[in-house]
């Protein structure tokens, strides 16, 4: 099966080993890249947040618009503040690599709790990302999801909700 001579064999459909190393490699790499931008989002870590993406970047969040990163960034350290309570999970990757550029696209879970509106969303969507491989790492050059679903609560109509945070701990 394994050619030993060359290092390609019929499972990398012709590929040497280092280029089969290498797409191994870049598939990791964005996946940390995606689940990094996620993390970023739900913690606050808008410096971090930024630096997912080219200067370039673009998004589009069910029709809400961003032309670069700045005004995308700038979006999200506004309106998704400490106040705002949020979980993003994204799942079942299928990722398409050719050369210095990829593609993604994932399944989105998320919940955002506001407790000052007594409000809670909770919903999926599916991204459609756009990457490029810079001399910095692999980068995002477009997100951007499209609803699948989305639910919202008062929490005041769920009598037995109740939150709790970081060091916190709920009995039950």
């Amino acid at each position: 099966m394994t050619k030993t001579d060359t290092g390609s064999s019929s499972a990398t459909g012709g590929r040497d080993l280092a280029a089969e190393l290498d797409h191994l490699h870049a598939l990791e790499e964005l996946r940390c890249l995606k689940h990094r931008y996620l993390r970023c989002v739900d913690t606050k870590q808008w410096d971090e947040f930024e630096a997912c993406f080219v200067p370039e970047a673009t998004g589009d969040y069910n029709g809400l618009v961003f032309g670069d990163r700045a005004s995308l960034v700038d979006y999200m350290r506004t309106h998704m503040g400490e106040e705002l309570i949020s979980l993003h999970q994204a799942h079942h990757p299928e990722i398409s690599i050719d050369g210095d550029r990829a593609t993604g696209r994932w399944y989105l879970q998320d919940k955002v709790i506001v407790q000052a509106y007594q409000f809670m969303l909770e919903g999926a969507a599916i991204y459609e990302d756009r990457y490029v491989r810079t001399p910095d790492g692999w980068r995002i050059e477009h997100t951007g999801y499209q609803r699948t679903y989305e639910a919202t609560y008062h929490l005041g109509d769920l009598p037995r909700f109740k939150l709790s945070g970081p060091g916190e701990h709920t009995h039950v």
